[in-house]
Order: structure tokens, then sequence, then C-alpha cells
């Protein structure tokens, strides 16, 4: 028996060398292990395929509250770009009520060295009584004019002092009001800028997000993509395969036409009906008696039934290559 094996094994191997006889080159996959890869590669595309859904929902959230972000920031800055004009507008008024109080401080200067200078003339003159008026007038123009100057100067001397009290209130007041208007105006602008850059900083971060999110969005499409083209190639190989098994079934091989490919007959039995070995194959197929009596042979052993019912309950079992792992020789020959 074991020497028979080993002939079996030798007439495989040199029917090997023909290409037409085998299911697929040296080398290539079995149609077992493409199949579990096939499997393998569905699955894997299944998660890939609901991660780069998740990624790219997520992807797609992140980006909308991006552009609700810089929607804010791009208000905050509108609302700093108003505060700092207006900031702008009050420096101009300080600077101009600065102007105006350097002006009013000149008047005040100038209306103080006439007060004085009018301070001292009174105190070093004597005021003029009416009588010394009119007895020193030389007539009753020279008199009037007189009086009418007396009147000028008192006056001008209350002009004078109204405008060093106005000068001084309105320089005070002027100051106060634009002193707090700049406080407030600036304490605006660090409030706006604060804001402004504390939105600036989230936006920033989901921008971050959101490249990091659409980088890995891209990585598993393309792996995705790899899998589903390596899984694309599986099935061409398995098309293949089973393309070649099945004009490989369809030699005939000497004593053909057989119901499973004829390497697999070679190697099983050689084209010849034996009886049993020691595990209780026998006939054409090799099939063992519990397998026999299964598939429902009418006989004992599969070797006593008629060539067409062993070619029909072979044929059976085969299940068009689905049950190629019933025997042995189909994995040596490249059948799985």
């Amino acid at each position: 028996m074991v020497a028979r094996r080993i002939l079996s094994c030798l007439l495989v191997a040199l029917c090997c060398a023909l290409p037409s006889v085998f299911a697929g080159p040296v080398g290539a996959a079995s149609e077992t292990g493409l199949r579990s890869a096939i499997g393998a590669g569905k699955a894997r595309e299944r998660a890939l395929s609901g991660a780069a859904a998740r990624l790219g929902r997520l992807e797609a959230a992140t980006a909308h509250e991006v552009t609700i972000l810089e929607g804010r920031v791009a208000a905050a800055q509108s609302d700093l770009d108003a505060a700092q004009t207006l900031a702008a507008r009050t420096e101009q008024r300080l600077a101009a009520a600065r102007r105006r109080l350097s002006h009013l401080r000149a008047r005040l200067a100038v209306s103080r060295a006439q007060l004085a200078t009018l301070l001292r003339e009174r105190y070093e003159t004597s005021p003029p009584d009416l009588m010394t008026v009119v007895l020193e007038s030389s007539g009753f123009t020279q008199l009037l004019e007189t009086v009418s100057f007396v009147q000028r100067i008192q006056q001008h001397n209350a002009r004078v002092l109204d405008d060093v009290r106005r000068a001084k209130a309105g320089a005070a007041h002027e100051k106060l009001v634009l002193v707090g208007l700049t406080a407030r105006r600036q304490a605006a602008v660090v409030a706006v800028t604060r804001r402004r850059d504390a939105l600036a900083g989230i936006a920033a971060g989901l921008r971050q997000r959101r490249d990091a999110l659409a980088a890995a969005h891209a990585a598993r499409l393309a792996l995705l993509s790899s899998v589903r083209s390596r899984r694309v190639r599986a099935e061409h190989e398995l098309t293949r395969l089973i393309a070649a098994r099945e004009r490989a079934a369809l030699v005939p091989g000497p004593g053909g036409p057989w119901a499973i490919p004829w390497p697999i007959v070679q190697c099983e039995s050689g084209g010849t009906n034996t009886p049993p070995n020691y595990a209780t194959a026998s006939g054409y197929y090799q099939i063992t008696d519990a397998t026999w009596h299964g598939l429902g042979g009418s006989t004992r052993h599969a070797y006593q039934a008629s060539r067409g019912e062993q070619d029909r309950l072979a044929a059976r079992l085969w299940a068009g290559g689905a049950g190629a792992h019933n025997w042995v020789c189909a994995a040596l020959v490249g059948a799985l």
C-alpha cells in the first residue's frame, strides 16, 4: 500500500509538469486560503468602512464647529475694531482737550498777569473820586471820556476774572470727562481683545482637530481602498482557480470522464477500482466506508459498486469543489 502511495505521488508530480492539468500555477494560493483571505478582507472592509464613516461624521461636525467659532472670532474682531476706533477717537478728543487746556492755561496766565498789573496799579494809585475828575476835566467832553474810560476798565477787569474762572472750571471738567472716557475705552479694548484671543485659540484647536480627523479619515479610506483591491484580486484569483479546476474536471484522463478532477483521481487511486485500505477507503475515488454509507451507497464498500454509482456519489461529495477537502490529494495537487 505504501509503495502504491509513493507511486501515485510520483505520477502526480509528473502530471504537474503539464500546465493544462493544473488548477493554478506553482506557488499560487490555494482555494481555501483565497476564500479565507476574501472573508477576512470583507470583514476588515466593513470595520474600515464603519471607522471611516465615524471619522467623516466627526470631521464634518468639527468643521461645523470651526465655522461657528470663526464667525464668532470675526464678530469679536469687528467689536475690537469698533472699540479701537472709539478709543482712537477718544484719544483724539483727549489730545484736542489737552490743546484747549493748554490754550486756556495760556489765557489764564495772561489774564492773571493783567489782573496782577491792575491790582498793583490800584494799590500804587489811589482811585480818583468824582470831584477830582470833574475839577480836572477841561470840559464836558473830557469828563465823559474819563468816566467811560473808568467804566471800560471795570468791565475789562470783570471779564478777565470771569475768563479765569471759566477757564479753570472748563479745563478741570474736560480733563475729568476725558480721563474717564479714556479709561473706559481702554478697558473695553482689553476685554474685547481677550475675548477675541480666547475664541481664536479655541478655533485654532478645533482646526487642528479637524485637520487630524481629515488625515485619519483619508488614511482609513486609503487603507480601505488597499484592502478592497487585495480582496478583489483574491476574488479574481479564486475565480481563476475555480475555472481552472472546472476545466481540469473536464479532462477525462485515462478511463475518464471522472466526477472529480483527474489529478485527484490519479493521486488517490491511479484511476483504478482499488479495494479498501487501512482507512477503509476504496474504489476509484477512495471513499471511506463511513462516507460511502452516509452518501447512501448500495454496497458495503465503495469499490463493490458500479462505476456509475461511484461517479454519482463522488460528484455529490465533491459538491462543485466545495467538498474538495474530503480528499487529501486535493491539497497536494493544488485544488484547495
